[in-house]
């Protein structure tokens, strides 16, 4: 469904093969490239010579298992100089922190679809990303090192609205801060609340970790909203959090 929603935003930039319709969306130009990194928040692009390219079948099989995330192919190398890409290659962009990430197919030690669906979901960082063992590799080796958190109990009335909220919010902050969704109701998150300080029943709150510094901040407690969240991130940014008491007492440890 998404995938057609997608080529047909695409049209014009999108070419078929001889004999019919191409399984993925076909970019003919720098243009077309553009428009469809631009179109979703997480993208992938098979930067390939042609169909019978080593890894377009894995790509289309992989792209079908992972549907949230549009998938297309360029075979012209002119159009690849610019995202410096120098063989076959599958390129993962997303928004969130401006990044792109790239899996040379000739350093490749083995080509699957399984392996292009765990690359595809280990980077799927978004906006807004739920923290869980797969998407924490993701999190963890970005360039951007503040992560805003909002930890919420799954199924809550707060854990939906403060979750469209922020998902909102979020863009502005692209490049500074990784927002990221903690299920506080879930048994393995629960190390994470515990480094805040935390408990399933003090949910919602909103804290920001500082990978850099390895420091961590709680929002006082009270009523979240949008408004308090942006300030409490400004107030990061500003440097105003240094000298405020950091959340929790347990010594450095991963999310």
């Amino acid at each position: 469904m998404l995938r057609t929603l997608f080529v047909s935003l695409l049209v014009s930039c999108v070419t078929a093969t001889k004999e019919g319709e191409a399984e993925l969306p076909l970019l003919n130009d720098a243009k077309a490239v553009e428009t469809f990194i631009d179109s979703a928040e997480v993208v992938v692009i098979g930067f390939l010579e042609g169909e019978d390219s080593h890894g377009y079948k894995e790509l289309v099989a992989a792209s079908k298992r992972v549907d949230s995330v549009p998938v297309a192919i360029c075979t012209v190398k002119e159009v690849w100089a610019s995202y410096s890409i120098p063989s076959d290659t599958i390129a993962l962009f997303r928004k969130a922190d401006n990044h792109q990430e790239n899996l040379v197919l000739s350093e490749a030690k083995k080509l699957e679809s399984d392996g292009l669906v765990n690359f595809i979901t280990i980077n799927e960082v978004r906006y807004f990303t739920e923290y869980n063992q797969v998407t924490a590799v993701g999190l963890f080796n970005s360039e951007v090192k503040t992560h805003l958190l909002l930890f919420a109990n799954r199924g809550s009335k707060e854990y939906t609205e403060l979750k469209k909220q922020l998902e909102v919010l979020a863009p502005e902050f692209t490049g500074k801060f990784l927002f990221v969704l903690i299920n506080g109701a879930a048994k393995s998150n629960f190390r994470s609340l515990n480094y805040f300080g935390l408990k399933s029943k003090d949910l919602p709150r909103v804290g920001i970790y500082d990978g850099d510094s390895d420091m961590k901040w709680l929002l006082p407690e009270g009523e979240i909203t949008p408004e308090k969240v942006q300030d409490f991130c400004q107030s990061f940014l500003r440097g105003d959090l240094k000298n405020v008491k950091q959340a929790g007492a347990e010594p450095k440890t991963e999310l």
